[in-house]
């Protein structure tokens, strides 16, 4: 919808390990296990999408050890298959990337990455790929890897898969989730609370459910702090049209019409083509001198962004795909084979806000107390994808 809408651990983490953000086992039964399973405590929910357990992350400031000090990696070789947009991205596969390098510098793997073509339609042929070159453990970065996952990993059932995005119900396939809402949430708070207008902005890449979570859980934090903002929406692409996901110009496009409409603040969830919002955040603000913000997403954009664009970064909505990618990785070779759901939550240290720049230092008591509320059950940010 490109339009306009107003106001709108290790897998019950069986090992602990240090969280170290870069500045940023069920078998097929109908049983799903979440990551806030800490300390032997174990939390199982329901959910309708996959009707599996779900095991959540254990938090990682209850960690205090390293995996790698007891395990050593020699000899396995585990593959990286990127989505569109690839390693340097400075959004989602990069923060993919950083769990696979950790892995690598605290075990010692063999790694190989793939990159799809521009319009992804390789996705199956790289992780055949990779299947059949022999490596032990393999990894889908998006959810549209998901039916080429499930072809692939049926043909090589001795092969350990994960995907990030998506849930593949499969012996030999791990599906590593996360409430991307949650995290919006938090955002969206700083964002309520730091705009001077009332008015802030969403910028979605592609029209799905997976972004619609962020978008849902932007307006609920926002709601929270002023029950009368102004939302302003806008998807760059539609489905199947994946290009919303790497698109800077048209990016920037939709930020320079948000800004011009009078949202101060504007997140995104477009992967690459975030960059564009930073650039329409630091030429709005130079050419009018009334400063605007924008809020970027899955790593902490503002240690990749140019300094030129960093005093325009208010925040991140960190979604820990590197936590994910390291503990999954500790957890092959720790136990081998894995599948089910895993969720990495709140309550995990899954998903989360930066706070880099010191932009947000001033309201993080605030954002604080709304993440406990959260994680304590008291609010329950919406879930658009939940059946």
């Amino acid at each position: 919808m490109n339009g306009l809408k107003k106001r709108g651990g290790l897998f019950a983490l069986l090992l602990a390990f240090v969280l170290i953000v870069a500045a940023c086992s069920s078998d097929s039964d109908d049983t799903t296990t979440t990551a806030a399973e800490a300390g032997g405590e174990e939390t199982t929910t329901t959910e309708a999408m996959s009707e599996e357990t779900t095991t959540t992350a254990a938090p990682a400031e209850e960690t205090t050890t390293t995996a790698g000090d007891s395990m050593s990696g020699e000899g396995v070789k585990v593959g990286m298959a990127y989505d569109i947009g690839g390693r340097g991205d400075k959004s989602f596969n990069d923060s993919a990337a950083a769990g696979l390098d950790k892995a690598v510098a605290d075990y010692g793997i063999e790694t190989q990455e793939l990159e799809p073509t521009a319009g992804g339609e390789n996705r199956e042929e790289n992780l055949r790929l990779l299947a059949e070159s022999g490596f032990n453990q393999i990894f889908a970065i998006g959810f549209a890897f998901a039916d080429g996952l499930t072809s692939t990993a049926t043909d090589y059932p001795d092969t350990s898969f994960a995907i990030i995005d998506a849930v593949v119900d499969l012996p030999n396939v791990a599906s590593l989730v996360f409430a991307e809402n949650e995290g919006s949430a938090l955002v969206g708070a700083a964002a309520a609370l730091k705009s001077t207008t009332g008015t802030i902005g969403f910028i979605g890449g592609v029209n799905i459910g997976l972004i619609n979570k962020f978008e849902a859980g932007y307006i609920f934090g926002a709601e929270q702090i002023n029950p009368d903002i102004e939302v302003i929406v806008q998807y760059l692409t539609e489905p199947p049209d994946m290009a919303g996901f790497n698109d800077p110009a048209k990016g920037k496009e939709a930020a320079l019409a948000m800004f011009d409409q009078g949202a101060d603040i504007v997140y995104h969830a477009a992967g690459g083509s975030g960059g564009g919002l930073f650039e329409a955040a630091n030429e709005v603000s130079e050419s009018t001198g009334s400063k605007v913000w924008a809020i970027g997403v899955d790593s902490d954009q503002y240690l990749t962004a140019g300094e030129d664009l960093q005093e325009y970064i208010l925040t991140s909505m960190l979604k820990r795909v590197d936590v994910s990618v390291y503990a999954t990785i500790s957890n092959f070779l720790n136990d081998g084979n894995q599948s089910g759901v895993v969720v990495f939550d709140l309550a995990a240290d899954g998903v989360g806000y930066s706070s880099s720049g010191g932009f947000v230092d001033d309201i993080a008591d605030q954002l604080d107390e709304l993440r406990e509320q959260i994680v304590s059950g008291e609010l329950v940010v919406p879930d658009p994808t939940a059946g």
